[in-house]
């Protein structure tokens, strides 16, 4: 039986082409900047930072942060948008889309500061359960949604929904907020309560295109 081995540099070739493949993967784009007025900056997983413009693209491991006077759009590929206020830091930690392979869809989006509106796209809508919006005092998961989150100067936590549902946890319980209701998080320690009359997170409509229409009344914040 002749067994015939592969050369080193083809083994080599072979390794080097498949981690290519694994990293640009990694970081191919999931997104990009729809609607801009203002300054938009990133800094990328690999430490690098840069600013953004319209177009520009967004990928897995970004930190987004949008200057005072600052709103940004960013539309992603299942169709979903998250709005940025001024004054805001997010991350995006995870977003794995395919329409074919919907086992393996995952989005995962970290509030750092300021505040955001977000609408589900087709990931959310298929797998529910795999989206969630991570801050300092709570997570929220949704269920098919148009939510708004907004951290005050202490990381309080304020909630609204003007589409859907959202489950909004942490040490202190759970709370699930329905279209029309305000929820607030004072800390990571204190259980979610709804608000009579609570702050809506706005958004200009040339910025979000629709994205804060809502069904119930609201204040605006």
């Amino acid at each position: 039986m002749n067994i015939t081995m592969a050369k080193p540099d083809s083994v080599l070739k072979l390794l080097l082409i498949t981690l290519a493949f694994a990293a640009g993967n990694a970081f191919a784009a999931v997104g990009e900047v729809a609607n801009l007025s203002g300054t938009l900056s990133v800094k990328r997983a690999d430490g690098t930072s840069r600013l953004l413009a319209v177009k520009s693209e967004v990928h897995p491991g970004d930190t987004l942060a949008t200057e005072a006077g600052t709103y940004a759009r960013v539309k992603f590929i299942d169709g979903g948008e998250v709005v940025l206020r001024p004054g805001t830091q997010v991350k995006v930690d995870a977003f794995s889309y395919d329409q074919a392979k919907p086992a393996d869809d995952n989005q995962v989006i970290s509030l750092l500061k300021g505040g955001l509106r977000a609408i589900t796209g087709f990931l959310g809508k298929r797998n529910r359960e795999k989206v969630s919006y991570i801050t300092p005092t709570a997570t929220i998961g949704i269920r098919g949604t148009n939510l708004g989150a907004q951290l005050d100067a202490d990381n309080g936590l304020h909630v609204d929904v003007a589409e859907g549902a959202v489950v909004v946890i942490n040490k202190g319980g759970q709370l699930e907020v329905s279209v029309g209701q305000f929820a607030f998080v004072k800390s990571v320690d204190a259980p979610p309560t709804l608000m009579v009359g609570g702050k809506k997170v706005e958004v200009p409509q040339n910025i979000g295109s629709g994205i804060g229409k809502d069904k119930g009344a609201s204040c605006s914040m």
